[in-house]
């Protein structure tokens, strides 16, 4: 059995080997730069860790976790130029240090490359896998739209946006947990309840995410502090303020939102101090933390010895607790 520090060197080893120095260059060039910025690669790290909950032989898995995580980083360039992101990982989006143009087509190939790369599935596990990962891709387009969606909506609830960060986040890391499952040799219980893990520590995960937009370090988080205030985009945190406010907090709300700031950090002081008022930091984390227990459960639902699931569970405590 590996450890969660093995596969993120194998990982990292096998990401490298990939060969972008390809003509014409600007196409090739930015996808070479996207996958050098590293991040977490999380969703590679979980095939291969499910994989080996059942077998040693993590080989045939390598490909397509590859494919997987060429996929995700995809989503994030087309992702950044439809939220004008102009940081990613502490460093230029495609876009900015290119051009619109070239950030979607570049993402174009890398979807093609990820497809690829799934196809290097062993055969007997090729079908299962092409349907869960194309399953999920078309999901994740359905998570996008609603949240695009949500910014001319008025009215977004909770549940209406949990459901959109299930499908835009939470859908790949239960895909790569799945695609390792089959590939090792589970039966339809265990990777189904891997798939599941995935879904609820990938909703845990985006929650974090919306906290550390408002209460991270840009040193640590990689983007602007603030930047979902910003642009007025329809996290749990806002969500729940304009749930929650009454009165004259309602109408500041409101005027946050439609008013133009010339100093943008005033509007991202106001709306952290009444989401501080209206207690909705702790609102979002009872949410993760239900989240994370659920994940638990399914975990503890897997039929392997518990000793081989610690790395998963040590896996999904570090993604609630990070400041990343």
């Amino acid at each position: 059995m590996k450890t969660a520090n093995e596969i993120a060197n194998i990982v990292s080893r096998e990401i490298e080997k990939l060969d972008w120095s390809l003509q014409p260059l600007g196409l090739y060039e930015p996808i070479a730069y996207v996958l050098s910025m590293g991040g977490k690669r999380l969703r590679p790290m979980l095939t291969l860790m499910a994989c080996n909950l059942y077998t040693e032989q993590i080989e045939p898995a390598i490909a397509p976790a590859l494919g997987i995580e060429v996929f995700h980083n995809f989503t994030l360039l087309h992702d950044d130029i439809m939220d004008r992101a102009n940081i990613r990982r502490g460093k230029p989006t495609v876009h900015k240090k290119w051009n619109d143009n070239t950030a979607i087509l570049s993402g174009d190939v890398m979807q093609i490359a990820s497809y690829q790369l799934i196809a290097k599935t062993p055969q007997e596990h090729l079908k299962a896998i092409l349907d869960v990962f194309s399953s999920t891709a078309r999901e994740i387009c359905e998570g996008q739209q609603y949240d695009v969606d949500f910014e001319q909506r008025n009215e977004v609830n909770a549940d209406d946006y949990l459901e959109m960060i299930r499908l835009k986040t939470a859908v790949l890391l239960g895909c790569a947990l799945k695609t390792g499952a089959i590939i090792g040799g589970a039966d339809e219980h265990d990777a189904t309840n891997l798939y599941n893990f995935g879904i609820h520590i990938g909703l845990a995960f985006q929650l974090k995410d919306d906290l550390l937009d408002v209460y991270g370090k840009e040193e640590t988080f990689g983007k602007k502090i603030g930047g979902d205030i910003l642009c007025n985009k329809k996290t749990y945190l806002l969500i729940h303020a304009l749930e929650l406010a009454k009165g004259q907090d309602k109408l500041d709300i409101q005027s946050f939102l439609k008013k133009n700031y010339p100093d943008p950090q005033e509007k991202i002081t106001l709306v952290t101090a009444m989401y501080n008022k209206l207690k909705v930091k702790k609102i979002c984390e009872d949410k993760m933390m239900f989240y994370y227990n659920k994940a638990i459960a399914n975990l503890d639902n897997i039929r392997v010895d518990s000793s081989k699931k610690q790395s998963l569970r040590n896996l999904a405590e570090k993604l609630l607790y990070r400041n990343d």
